[in-house]
């Protein structure tokens, strides 16, 4: 089951890097969320200049409201509202064209992933979002493979049980082209896509039930826009020296510099373990 930012779901912790340089600051920062829906709590640490967002909105969402402060934020991680780190991966999304986005996954529970992110430069809309097997960007997006399906599936929706594992469903770009979006999904498994590519389509997902010879297949949502490798991140409250790469993956430290990997071509289910 998935849900869009309409259905608020389940909390994470945002951490963001914010320049504070007093008292002053601290508290600008702490009134920009004080009481606004789906902020639960904020800790502000001056002297490292962070700030600790237990939340249900997008990262976006949080930071816009951190900058209408006039200070710059910039996320450095997120993690479960307990502190857990069940996993944590990351997807920087382009192509031939002015498509751009980041995409962050993060493994809440052994049950629920909670995927979210922003890309620009869409047609105003629907767009198909979807998991791919290989993470094979040597032709661009064509080499991607199919969507993601280990377990033999026909494509369907999000909140479908006989779907495809990377079936995501569709986000929404607004009047500018931009698509901020927060979805929670009981299937997808970070250690399962680690690895793999994450696919944005240039049409709406029929979630298979459109008709056409391609809604089993692909949704028929058309050509495919822009991809990313989906690589491991470090998140938040992880060592972020404690990175490798693992299989030929491409491994993503969030806080650092990404190393480059070619991704995971075999079948083969990728391991909980990297």
């Amino acid at each position: 089951m998935a849900s869009d930012s309409g259905d608020r779901g389940s909390q994470c912790t945002l951490e963001f890097a914010v320049q504070m340089t007093c008292q002053s600051c601290v508290d600008a920062v702490q009134k920009s969320l004080k009481g606004v829906e789906g902020v639960q709590s904020v800790e502000v640490q001056l002297e490292n200049q962070m700030v600790l967002v237990q939340t249900t909105l997008t990262s976006q969402e949080v930071q816009a409201l951190l900058e209408a402060t006039g200070r710059q934020a910039v996320l450095k991680g997120m993690g479960s509202s307990h502190l857990q780190n069940l996993g944590a991966a990351v997807a920087i999304l382009g192509g031939s064209g002015s498509v751009q986005g980041v995409v962050r996954f993060l493994q809440l529970t052994p049950e629920r992933c909670l995927i979210e992110g922003t890309i620009g430069g869409l047609e105003p809309g629907l767009h198909g979002l979807h998991v791919h097997q290989y993470g094979d960007l040597t032709k661009g997006c064509s080499s991607c493979g199919e969507h993601y399906n280990p377990d033999g599936t026909s494509h369907g929706g999000p909140q479908d049980s006989d779907r495809h594992r990377g079936d995501l469903g569709n986000i929404h770009a607004d009047g500018d082209g931009q698509a901020v979006f927060r979805l929670e999904d009981e299937q997808l498994k970070v250690w399962d896509v680690i690895g793999r590519s994450l696919v944005v389509d240039e049409g709406e997902d029929d979630l298979g039930q459109g008709g056409h010879p391609l809604s089993k297949v692909t949704g028929n949502s058309g050509e495919r826009l822009a991809c990313g490798i989906i690589a491991r991140s470090a998140g938040l409250f992880q060592n972020p020296k404690q990175i490798c790469s693992c299989d030929g993956l491409t491994i993503w430290e969030e806080r650092g510099r990404p190393i480059a990997g070619e991704g995971r071509k075999d079948s083969a289910q990728p391991s909980a373990h990297l």
